[in-house]
């Protein structure tokens, strides 16, 4: 198939998961000779038209890998828009002159990714970090024969099967059939018909008492202090005088009381003051 009938599927319209598989499903499947030339082409000439028509050839098969992976509750789209990547990092790496087929090259690529993103997605906890764990977490379910806890006999089975102790296989199942708990869970989440405010956001505090908010305040809350102490030291002796007794004292003096202290009208008391408090805001607004 040509490349532009490819683009045709492409571009078509794809309202729901079903006609997407529909459309891969309807791609025609490429033979040896035609995967090997396109393959040739992407790595000799960094062909892109050929890379597609790989990836599209492959895409039924990411289809079929990644419903094999719908256990685990998580939406078959994502885990075929997953497969595709690993699919398209697949073809990157396609090198016909080994002589596998892409399928064959493609599937480690696919599963890889699928699983990476079944890891991350599955549970708020990683439930495997190693390798060893990651091969025990996706083969203990196909492992177990029947509903329900493993007894010590399947359990010592699966252990050799896998190659892991019996340790590991405990407790990769009970990773796997445990559940995650809301953080702050609706009433009744728990199964508890009583409203109690135990859940841990009910323990946190509030934003106003954040430790770094907290502190910043504090900073600018002294440093804004200094600035205004060393600009009251810059008003000469009369002006800083009338400013405390106005506003700095426990008993704050009237405009009436200052003018009798120092001979003059009220009006020129209120003068001494408006300019007293201009020249602050001047010193204390940034530059």
């Amino acid at each position: 198939m040509s490349v532009p009938q490819y683009n045709m599927i492409l571009a078509g319209p794809v309202g729901s998961l079903d006609s997407y598989i529909q459309a891969v499903n309807g791609v025609p499947m490429l033979s040896k000779a035609e995967e090997f030339a396109l393959a040739r082409r992407l790595n000799d000439e960094n062909d892109l038209d050929a890379a597609r028509t790989l990836v599209m050839s492959q895409l039924r098969f990411v289809v079929h890998i990644a419903r094999g992976y719908q256990g685990y509750g998580l939406a078959l789209a994502d885990l075929i828009q997953e497969g595709n990547i690993g699919l398209m990092k697949a073809v990157k790496r396609f090198d016909p002159n080994v002589g596998v087929r892409l399928v064959s090259f493609a599937v480690h690529w696919i599963r890889a990714e699928i699983h990476e993103f079944v890891l991350k997605n599955w549970k708020l906890v990683k439930v495997a970090t190693t390798k060893a764990q990651r091969k025990l977490f996706f083969n203990l379910r196909r492992a177990k024969k029947r509903l329900g806890w493993l007894s010590e006999s399947e359990t010592e089975a699966v252990a050799k099967d896998l190659g892991v102790s019996t340790r590991e296989v405990n407790e990769m199942e009970q990773r796997l059939y445990s559940h995650d708990v809301a953080f702050d869970p609706a009433p009744g989440d728990d199964g508890d018909s009583n409203d109690t405010p135990y859940a841990p956001a009910h323990y946190l505090p509030t934003a106003e008492s954040d430790p770094a908010q907290l502190a910043e305040d504090s900073d600018w809350s002294l440093q804004a202090n200094d600035a205004l102490l060393a600009a009251i030291e810059t008003l000469d002796e009369r002006s800083r005088a009338i400013l405390e007794s106005r506003w700095m004292q426990e008993n704050k003096k009237t405009l009436h009381e200052l003018a009798d202290e120092y001979g003059v009208s009220a009006e020129r008391i209120r003068q001494i003051e408006a300019n007293a408090m201009k020249k602050l805001r001047s010193a204390l607004t940034p530059a």
